[in-house]
Parts: C-alpha cells; structure tokens; sequence
C-alpha cells in the first residue's frame, strides 16, 4: 500500500510491529527515535527517569542535553541548576551542550542529529523545526522523555498526513518567515490541527534549508504535530556545505565524538552518500487527507498580531496605521540563523535604530554568531543600535533582558505572540521577518520597504479516503474487547484544562485521587458531577484538552469512573497525558458531529440516557443503531492502558 513520506519514516523507526504491519495514519505505534532532545527541563525530566527506577539510560548516544532557555539567569539557583543537569548527563554518557552554544533545535540542525531521513523527538513544542531538513521531528512531554532514556522507545499515533502545495516562487524582499505567517493567518480555523504537514511542489526548490526550518518551526503555531519537507537537491547541497565546513572546523568534543576516530559520527562522507543512493519520499498515490496549495508568488511581506498567529495584516497595511514600537527582537530558533542576520544587516546599514526603540539580537547559535561576525553582519547590526544577547532562548518565552512592559508594544522574528508570552500580558506582540523588525526598529514604527500587496491565492481540498474493510485489532490479554456506558455529553469546543480541571488545585502536591475527581469539570458546569455517574463515557467537542498541560486534567476525568472520552478531536498534549498516565481516549468526529445535531450546544452537560459500544477488534463505535469507524487502538496502547501508564509499561520493560 502506498506511504506518506511521515508513514514510511515512522515505519522505519517503529518497533514490536508485525511483520506484515504497514503503518498508518491512526496507528498507535511504539517509536525508536533516532535522537531525543531535552533542554532546560532537562532537570524536570532526571526525577521523572529516577521515580520510575531507571539506573542508567538505555543508549546514551541517543540522548541529547543541551541548555538554552534560561541562559541569561546568572543567578546561583540557576547555575546549580545547570551544573546538576551537566553532572547527569556526565554521569550518564549522554550528549551535551552547555549554556551559550545556542538553542537546542538549531544545534541539532548544525551537528547532524537531525538527519534527513530519520526522526527524532524533543520535549519542546518546536521540534518540528527537524523537517526543514527532511527529518520527521516531533514533540513530546517529559514522561516520555523519561521513557526514552530509560528503554529507548516511547509511544506515538501517527497524524493524520496535509500535503501543502508550493508553486511558483517567492517575490524579492519575501521570505520563509512570511510564508508561514501566511499560512497560518489564511488558514486559520484548525485546518492543520494535530496533523502532519508535508510540503511539496515547484516552489520547495526555491526555498533555502534557512527557510524551510522557519516554516517547518512555525507548523507548531499552524497547529500540526510536525512539518516536513522533501529531501532533494538543496538539502543534498546543504549537507555537503555543512560536511566540509565540519571538516576544517574539526570535532567539538561531544561524547559521541570521542568514539569516532576523527570523523564526524553523524555528518560524513559515507552517510551522505548513502543518503543519496536512497532518498525516501512519499509514494505518489499515497493518501492525504488534505491537500492545500499556496502560490508563492503572491505573498507579501506580512504582519502577525497583535497576540495571535491567526491575524495577519501586510507590513503596508499596518505602516499605514502608524503602530509605534517600544521594541524589536531578531532572536530565538525560528528566524536568528545566517541568512536572518544578513537580511536585518543589509536593511540598517548605515543607519540607526530609531530612538526610544530596543533592538535586541541573538543569534540562533555561537556558531552562528561568529560566522556573522567573520561576515561583518554582526557589526553592523550592533553599529546600527542593536543590543546583544547570548545564544539562546530569553525574550522570545520571557525570560532574562528585554520583556515587553506594561502599555508597550513590539515586534519580534520569533515564533510566538500568544498575550504575555514576551512579558506584561497589557503588551501587544506583532510577528514578522527579520527584515521588517529591522526596518520597523529603523523607522520606530511596524513598516517595510515593499509597497506592492497581491492578492494572496490558497486553495483547500479534503479528500476522503475509500474505506476498505479492516483487518481485525489484535486484542492482547488483559484488554477488554469492548467497553460500553451511558453517553454524557459536553459539547463545547476547545475544552480547556483549566474548565476539566482548575488551576487552583494543581499544585497542592497532595490532592487525592478522591479529591481530584470531587472537582473534576467544576470550572466548565459545576452540575457535572451532580449529572454524571461512575461508568458513564464522555462524549466531548473538537480540541478538547487544549491550554495548560496538566496531567490531571486526564486523571481527574479517570478517578471520576468514566471509562474514556470521545471528541471530534484532542489537543494533542492531552492525548499523550491521558495516555500516559492509562487513560483511554478516541477521536470519532461522525458521531460528535451527530450528538451536536440532536442535542445542539447550548446546554453545557447533556445526560443522553443512551449506551455507546466501544468495539475494539472491528475499530468501531456502536451509538444509537448507527455504527462509526475510528482508528485502531493498536497493541502499544492496549499495553499502556494496561500497564495504567507510560511510567509503569517503563518499569516493566527495565
């Protein structure tokens, strides 16, 4: 059967698979990734790996540690902090990179780990950035990291797969930056949401690699799950650029170096040339379930904001609006590498930051930064005004100089304007390219130097794929062939944590299950738990889970007595909470769609007196004499419910 480029990739790093198994969106798989990242929660990870008994990490070459959030705090908390995840990763054998080497992401860019090819995983929401070089990259929460170190795998239901369209060719003064912003201020209603993107098409060819990892990073604020591009002639070139450079650089001491015999153990000779004797790519009949086509030739130079992604105005527009900025930021993993630099510097040449703006600029790494230095960007940039920051994370997720205050108003190269994130959440955040925080820092006002707006052409079709009868789901011993109960249904979309579970109570380290499932959905009906009753199955909206990530939001729901949840679709952090800690959950949109035509959405919790069946060897749910088709629940999460969790499955497998 034909493959997306994201199946045939998570078949390879896949394991416990039949042998006739082919993997599919759905699928409920347990993954080998090739590498697993952590950063500064490094150190919320190391208890996780110690409660659950783990004396050592089951393959230290795959583990990597590299500190980058909070490289500003000097503070002897702080380097405590870092010291302790050093001395582990010492301990453990594993890779590490020391605060000011640069941002995680970006380091594994430039050292090879994230190949072309391969997948990997990092606790840090922009893992995706992996796919501007071919490689699948996509993020997990801490637990699984923990299982990671520990057995080397964890679990992963491969998304469902988009299949975005590039033609024609970007105007000049146009960049990967406003591709993205684009995207997703077009395409702004959850089109993407928790699915995969993999873009194709005649305009990939003229995107450099600088510009596909910005894309690719910003998938996670289009809301998909990963963004990969194809593996061809330009990332071909890259690799060899990067390999050459590496040679006259030499190794930089890495454990995983010391074992290589001076030659570079992820980027050579020999791994390149096996990479271009067998390219992977998506079959050409492979299933999409959307496809989605952006002509590059009409993006403009765009604007995000103010506070979300999913506004977005052209540079012109706002320029005429007169919007005066307090601040300017070029840092963080999405826009702070080579050619970013070059393109702020080429606009303030010669001229200075406008007074009473701040223009902050760090590099994406300190390799990066002398490379810019060697160039003379980095000199300009600073003879111009601009103030530096180490490599790092800082301003961009309000940590260390530089935060928005009250009243104030910014714009920033980074990935994120949610309200609050940049500092004071009185703050208005604006997003855009390098070369418009440039020009807007220059001229102390959101504007640029491009007049012409087009008009920007997408399109969007959703494909349905022809069902075809499914083999029956394996059930292993110890899980139920079926599970029924009485329907409660709470139809709201965008279920927040905080509605299933408040805020208040998440930090009162001894709350007891009891407790928990006393106050379960309190913020979203407190007639909840007055309606619902052990054994029920909540049946809930689209995004359900979506804000804070406590786990809790998952056990609180299980502790209450109901059995598992069906909505239209999950926030991808809950599923993996819910998972993790065994707690079933199923995506059925055909039957959320139907509860919300008989009982609408104006009643918060409808009590429907009417029993669902869950039957799990067919992949079907059985509701009011209609049947619905849903994705297998596959023997690693049979396992994980099982085994009440990830933690547990862990200590089993040890």
């Amino acid at each position: 059967m034909p493959q997306t480029l994201v199946e045939k990739i998570a078949q390879k790093y896949a394991v416990n698979l039949s042998a006739d198994h082919e993997v599919r969106a759905g699928d409920f798989i347990y993954i080998q990734p090739a590498y697993v990242m952590t950063h500064d929660n490094t150190g919320a990870v190391i208890p996780k790996f110690r409660a659950i008994g783990a004396k050592k990490i089951a393959n230290p070459l795959q583990v990597v540690h590299a500190l980058d959030h909070n490289v500003q705090d000097t503070s002897e908390k702080n380097l405590l902090k870092y010291k302790k995840i050093e001395d582990f990763s010492k301990e453990m054998g594993t890779d590490f990179y020391p605060a000011g080497r640069g941002i995680g992401h970006q380091i594994m860019c430039e050292e090879g780990y994230a190949f072309p090819g391969t997948m990997m995983v990092a606790s840090d929401s922009h893992s995706n950035m992996y796919g501007g070089l071919g490689c699948l990259g996509s993020p997990i929460v801490r637990t699984d990291a923990a299982a990671i170190w520990a057995t080397g795998r964890t679990w992963w239901q491969v998304p469902a797969v988009v299949k975005v369209n590039l033609t024609g060719k970007l105007p000049k003064g146009v960049y990967g930056k406003d591709v993205i912003i684009a995207l997703c201020g077009t395409l702004n209603n959850d089109e993407v949401l928790n699915h995969a993107i993999e873009f194709s098409g005649e305009g990939v060819k003229y995107l450099s690699i600088d510009e596909r990892l910005s894309i690719a990073n910003m998938t996670t604020e289009w809301g998909a799950l990963a963004g990969i591009f194809p593996i061809d002639d330009v990332t071909i070139a890259w690799l060899k650029a990067r390999n050459e450079f590496i040679k006259k650089r030499g190794l930089q001491g890495v454990n995983s170096d010391k074992t290589s015999n001076g030659v570079h153990p992820r980027i050579n000779d020999a791994k390149l040339s096996e990479l271009e004797n067998s390219i992977p790519a998506a079959d050409a009949d492979a299933f999409y379930a959307k496809e989605i086509t952006l002509d590059l030739g009409t993006v403009s130079p765009y604007v995000s904001g103010p506070n979300t992604v999913k506004v977005m105005n052209s540079a012109k527009a706002l320029e005429e609006k007169n919007i005066v900025i307090n601040k300017a930021y070029l840092v963080s993993c999405v826009n702070s590498r080579l050619s970013d630099l070059k393109e702020a510097a080429e606009v303030v040449k010669g001229k200075k930051v406008a007074q009473g703006v701040k223009f902050y600029v760090a590099a994406a790494s300190s390799e990066v930064q002398a490379q810019s230095e060697n160039e003379g960007y980095w000199q300009t940039l600073m003879e111009a005004g601009a103030l530096p920051l180490a490599p790092g994370c800082g301003p961009c997720i309000g940590l260390g100089t530089g935060l928005l205050e009250d009243g104030e108003v910014g714009i920033s190269a980074t990935n994120r304007n949610f309200k609050g994130r940049m500092g004071s959440s009185n703050a208005q955040a604006y997003l855009a390219s390098p070369a418009v925080v440039a020009y807007s820092a220059i001229n102390g006002k959101i504007s640029f130097n491009l007049n012409e707006v087009k008009e920007i052409k997408t399109s969007i079709k959703t494909n349905k794929q022809t069902l075809k009868e499914k083999p029956a789901v394996k059930i292993i011993e110890g899980f139920p062939k079926s599970i029924s109960g009485d329907i409660i249904f709470c139809p709201q979309n965008n279920m927040n944590t905080d509605g299933i579970y408040p805020g208040k109570y998440t930090y009162i380290d001894d709350f007891t299950p009891k407790q928990q499932a006393e106050v379960v959905m309190e913020n979203y009906d407190p007639e909840f738990g007055k309606i619902v009753k052990e054994g029920d199955v909540l049946a809930g909206g689209y995004n359900f889970g979506t804000g804070s990530s406590r786990e809790q939001a998952a056990t609180a729901l299980k502790y209450r007595g109901i059995k598992l949840v069906i909505a239209g679709s999950f926030n991808e952090t809950y599923k993996r909470n819910a998972i993790n800690n065994g707690y079933l959950v199923i995506e059925c949109p055909q039957l959320i769609d139907d509860l919300i035509s008989v009982y609408g959405k104006d009643k918060l919790t409808v009590e429907t007196k009417k029993q669902v069946e869950i039957k799990f060897e067919e992949s079907l749910i059985s509701y009011n004499d209609k049947s619905y088709s849903i994705s297998p629940v596959g023997e690693a999460a049979q396992e994980l419910i099982i085994c009440e969790g990830l933690e547990n499955w862990v200590k089993k497998n040890l």
